[in-house]
């Protein structure tokens, strides 16, 4: 009861809130500054640590991170790669192994960068055939004086006599094939892709299937996009070379539908008329 009745005489005019309040007005206070200081602290602990974007010069990076577009990334160009690779998209890859299949030993084709044995007599050229994994091609001329007695020069290419005329390179729906994971054009696959847009604009009437096909890694879900993505990249290329995008048609196929020949022929995409 004594605590009760001394506490209203513990006030008055100049403390119309109590004593109570006023003591613990400047201890919160206190508290809101000791706060900050920790919240100001933190943030300038970070300072190792910048956000993104986090760099002005190479400087700022951790070597051996460039700067690129206030980024630390692995590279601006090839030199800043190791040894067997190159510099895209601020990323150090593999380095393609070939662009063409006269880079390759011979009998072997140049697919999505890399040398590989062949799985189609399509995959030779004209005039090539595909035996055990290996392309024979016929040898190049200007007259027939430059083959062999049973052969004829016909289109710059030595054929054996009374064989039929090679099938135009200009007019050839090849196979285009795909790296690990990717649904970007390699460089070696754009000769085929100009052929096929030169082909598809020789043959009015028709309309084209760019079917994607992965190989068995990842989920069926993941390789349902990933074939979409990859029959879209052909799609895009084939339009940029002119192609009509109405006479092109998208069929992503995932996984369902392996060649049987192993996983880089199974990344790939087929260009089939309808």
């Amino acid at each position: 009861m004594d605590d009760i009745s001394r506490a209203p005489a513990s006030r008055g005019a100049d403390d119309p809130g109590g004593r109570g309040n006023s003591e613990l007005r400047p201890r919160f206070g206190a508290v809101l500054v000791t706060a900050a200081a920790l919240l100001l602290g933190l943030a300038m602990s970070c300072g190792d640590h910048p956000k993104s974007p986090g760099c002005k010069t190479d400087k700022d990076c951790k070597s051996p991170l460039v700067c690129a577009e206030n980024k630390c990334v692995e590279c601006n160009e090839d030199s800043q790669c190791g040894a067997g690779k190159r510099c895209s998209a601020h990323a150090c890859i593999a380095k393609e192994e070939c662009t063409k299949d006269d880079q390759c030993k011979p009998g072997q084709v140049c697919q999505a960068g890399a040398c590989k044995p062949c799985a189609s007599d399509g995959e030779c050229g004209p005039g090539g055939t595909c035996s055990a994994g290996a392309c024979q091609r016929p040898a190049k001329c200007a007259k027939d004086d430059e083959c062999k007695d049973d052969e004829d020069c016909k289109e710059g290419l030595c054929l054996k006599t009374n064989a039929s005329k090679p099938v135009d390179a200009s007019c050839a729906l090849q196979t285009v094939y795909f790296s690990f994971d990717d649904s970007g054009i390699a460089a070696s696959e754009r000769d085929r892709l100009d052929a096929a847009a030169q082909c598809i604009e020789k043959t009015k009437g028709k309309n084209v299937f760019l079917i994607g096909h992965t190989d068995t890694s990842g989920t069926e879900e993941y390789n349902i996009a990933l074939s979409e993505r990859r029959a879209q990249s052909v799609a895009d290329y084939l339009a940029r070379l002119g192609t009509d995008p109405a006479r092109l048609q998208v069929v992503p196929k995932g996984e369902t539908e392996p060649t049987g020949l192993g996983d880089d022929k199974d990344r790939r995409v087929e260009i089939q008329w309808h």
